[in-house]
């Protein structure tokens, strides 16, 4: 009897204890619906005193500010009273928030906004239970992982977003359907570039770092767009000012070593970069000299990687690139037929020849010391220097091409002078 008496005795004190903590928490929690009004109206104040950038915001943001402070106090009632349903409540806080709200408050401002709401909850309830308390301690850091889970997620689907833009305009670079909308869809990229721009192709390598072409690419001084296309990878390269360089690193880079700090960044294969156009909105050009250059790359047997695009201009004449044919004219045959028609004289006697100095002389009457010196004027008037075999094939087929122009040009000004038949 005494025993059952003990153990019933005991059974009781303990639902006693249970039902006067089940009172208790009762009684708390009627009382923090009764101020939490107040609350909320007290964090607000607080948030207006200790956060600049908060009293900065214009009303409409800082009323939605106000109701993710209110919401969370609201969401601390509901989890106290049924602590299981934390992750719902914690996501329900900033679903009271427009989804604007996540592009104009920050994580870190974000996180500060939790502890202010704590503080303010700390001052006015820690007096008046432990458990209360703690309960509040507990739920705040549920409160932060939330954020940092909805931040994560939008800086997600904006990365995603991001990747189809700039796909996008890497594309109607390459096209070169660049319309009115292609500047703000730059800019939306955060584009920094502000000068020149030239295009590089090559291949894709089996794992493509993006953030370490980006980060080669500001400590080089440019930008980059970044454009997959199957096996080909494209990068739009733009001179910018950007803070990672050093500030007493004024020197810019030639674009050719400039390509040769990329390259590690593609496949194996060639890789061609086009010649250098004045602004992003020109790309196109060397978007499309570097492309045709990439066609054509396996023609060069020992073509040197990088290669630029203008160094294959033979090759892409031969496979038909108005481009490169007009090129070739417009760099070779016109300046040099308009300086001396010797100099021109010379250089096909020369390639001809073989390029030997003295069978070029017996053919033109002339000593071989005047052929050297006509061959420095045709270097130094085009750039390119015929005793090279690589710079031979380039001049070679400028004077074909710009022969046939000219054979062309003279056959369609004869017709149009050829007199009507009378009848």
């Amino acid at each position: 009897m005494t025993d059952r008496a003990a153990v019933d005795g005991s059974g009781g004190s303990g639902q006693t204890a249970l039902s006067r903590a089940a009172e208790e928490k009762a009684e708390t929690l009627a009382w923090l619906r009764r101020i939490s009004g107040d609350l909320a109206t007290a964090t607000i104040q607080r948030l207006e005193e200790t956060l600049p950038w908060y009293a900065e915001m214009p009303p409409a943001r800082r009323s939605a500010v106000g109701l993710v402070a209110q919401a969370g106090i609201t969401s601390f009632l509901q989890w106290f009273e049924e602590p299981a349903s934390t992750p719902a409540i914690a996501a329900d806080i900033f679903a009271a928030a427009p989804r604007e709200l996540l592009r104009s408050v920050s994580l870190t401002q974000t996180l500060q906004l939790v502890r202010v709401t704590v503080e303010v909850m700390e001052e006015r309830v820690a007096g008046r239970s432990e458990r209360v308390r703690e309960a509040m301690l507990s739920y705040s850091r549920e409160v932060a992982f939330a954020a940092a889970d909805v931040y994560a997620r939008a800086a997600e689907a904006r990365g995603l977003w991001d990747a189809r833009l700039e796909a996008l305009v890497v594309d109607s670079i390459l096209t070169g359907e660049a319309d009115d909308e292609l500047p703000s869809r730059i800019a939306a990229l955060g584009w920094h570039g502000h000068g020149e721009v030239a295009v590089l192709v090559g291949t894709t390598p089996p794992q493509l770092d993006v953030d370490h072409v980006r980060r080669t690419s500001r400590k080089l001084g440019v930008d980059v767009l970044i454009g997959v296309q199957g096996s080909r990878l494209v990068l739009v390269v733009g001179r910018a000012d950007l803070p990672v360089r050093g500030r007493d690193d004024t020197t810019e880079l030639p674009f050719t070593e400039i390509a040769k700090r990329l390259e590690p960044s593609f496949g194996s294969g060639h890789l061609v970069l086009g010649p250098a156009v004045a602004a992003l909105v020109d790309a196109g050009q060397s978007a499309r000299a570097a492309l045709a250059g990439f066609a054509v790359a396996r023609a060069w047997r020992h073509a040197p990687r990088p290669v630029e695009a203008d160094d294959l201009l033979p090759e892409r004449a031969l496979a038909g690139d108005a481009v490169a044919k007009q090129t070739l004219v417009d760099r070779v045959y016109r300046p040099l037929h308009a300086h001396s028609a010797d100099l021109v004289a010379t250089l096909w006697s020369y390639l001809d020849n073989g390029r030997s100095l003295e069978a070029t002389a017996r053919e033109l009457y002339v000593h071989p010391n005047t052929v050297r010196y006509r061959l420095k004027r045709v270097s130094e008037v085009i750039g390119w220097d015929a005793t090279g075999p690589r710079e031979a094939l380039i001049l070679q087929t400028a004077l074909i091409l710009g022969s046939m122009g000219t054979e062309a040009t003279r056959r369609r000004g004869s017709a149009n002078r050829r007199p009507a038949t009378s009848r």
